[in-house]
């Protein structure tokens, strides 16, 4: 297998070199590639390398080649001599970096633009794009959503951690009317008591044994029957909001939602929203909540791009991939509709440009996705 894998990658190198200097006519398409090809995270890297092969396969412009150089992770010498060695190919625009940390050492080469997967930041920055899910592409989506669905009382959670601050920002750079921010403790045990105060957990608890109270010694049918009922259930009452967007993933989601259940948030009557969702289906086992819904790339195509990645290299990619898969054709795109590129200007297009991931506007200088809502329910990922 390592062999075969060797042989592939020897390859595709030697594909890319090859063509870089079969021709250097102006009308060339020349996009460089940062990747980790080597160390920690060369799987990753190798992985971005194979995307732009696909990239490359479904555009079937001969004119248009790839130079591809090891960067590293977070070795800012070898990231500065993959930037030059590029260059020194006679390509002006790159794929790259990966690692939001070092935007600053690629902003020293003002005559180069860099494209990279990187969701940190939606606004261009200097010489750099970052076409990445990023966090206002998100949660305007869920804005859009939550707005149509007629929910009005809408909180937003997210843990006391690292990103933390990060969050608070952004939020607040959004200028969000009317949405109550709830922020809760990393730690499970912690948590639960928490989220028992946000849903008035205990007034509702006591609510119910006082209503049953009013039943219990009456013997007419009538009584029977309402005690009946309150036995079926949990608490008694509604919670002060009717939407919830959870900024979490991973465990850490799945012990907030746990917590909702557990504390009787009536899903018929409360949306539950998240974010940072690449259609885990680990979330289908672990899950308590009904219905889960959040924004995310689109499903079909996503799904199309991992089967025909892994019917090449026999091998699924990463996420990430795919927008380096995206950056290609919004290249390639940008190429052909001005003949040729040469600042972060020449992608300010006025309409929309739609890639495998969605569609994307880049409007004053800020890359947004328009993204679809997804359901998760009944072990299945349905488009809203």
């Amino acid at each position: 297998m390592k062999k075969k894998f060797f042989l592939i990658i020897t390859y595709i190198l030697i594909f890319f070199n090859s063509n870089l200097f079969s021709n250097e006519d102006d009308n060339i398409l020349k996009v460089g590639l940062l990747a980790p090809l080597s160390g920690e995270y060369k799987d990753l890297g190798n992985s971005l390398l194979y995307s732009l092969q696909l990239a490359l396969d479904e555009i079937g412009d001969k004119n248009v080649f790839i130079i591809p150089r090891d960067s590293g992770y977070g070795n800012k010498e070898k990231l500065n001599n993959a930037v030059k060695e590029i260059k020194s190919q006679g390509a002006n625009i790159i794929i790259g970096p990966i690692n939001n940390e070092d935007f600053e050492e690629v902003k020293k080469f003002n005559d180069l633009i860099f494209i990279s997967p990187s969701n940190k930041n939606p606004e261009f920055q200097n010489n750099i794009i970052s076409i990445g899910i990023s966090f206002e592409s998100q949660i305007l989506a869920l804005k859009k959503f939550i707005k149509e669905q007629k929910k009005s009382k809408t909180v937003i959670l997210f843990p006391k951690n690292q990103y933390e601050d990060f969050i608070q920002r952004k939020l607040d750079k959004l200028d969000l009317k009317n949405y109550k921010i709830f922020k809760y403790s990393s730690d499970p045990k912690i948590l639960t008591g928490e989220i028992e105060v946000l849903t008035n957990y205990a007034q509702r608890k006591k609510n119910l044994e006082l209503r049953k109270k009013i039943y219990e010694d009456k013997e007419d049918e009538q009584s029977k029957r309402e005690l009946e009922k309150l036995e079926q259930k949990y608490t008694l009452g509604n919670v002060n909001f009717d939407s919830v967007i959870i900024i979490d993933f991973g465990n850490s989601l799945k012990s907030v939602l746990t917590s909702l259940v557990f504390t009787d948030v009536d899903q018929e009557k409360v949306l539950i929203t998240t974010l940072n969702q690449w259609f885990d289906e680990s979330i289908f086992y672990e899950n308590t909540v009904k219905s889960l819904y959040y924004p995310s790339v689109n499903y079909k195509e996503f799904k199309k791009y991992k089967n025909n990645y892994y019917k090449m290299f026999n091998n699924y990619p990463s996420e990430i991939t795919i927008l380096a898969y995206d950056a290609m054709g919004l290249i390639y795109y940008a190429w052909k509709k001005k003949g040729k590129i040469n600042s972060v200007n020449d992608f300010t297009f006025k309409s929309k440009i739609k890639g495998k991931i969605g569609t994307f506007t880049f409007e004053n200088k800020k890359t947004i996705q328009d993204l679809n809502i997804y359901r998760i329910k009944n072990k299945k990922f349905i488009k809203f």
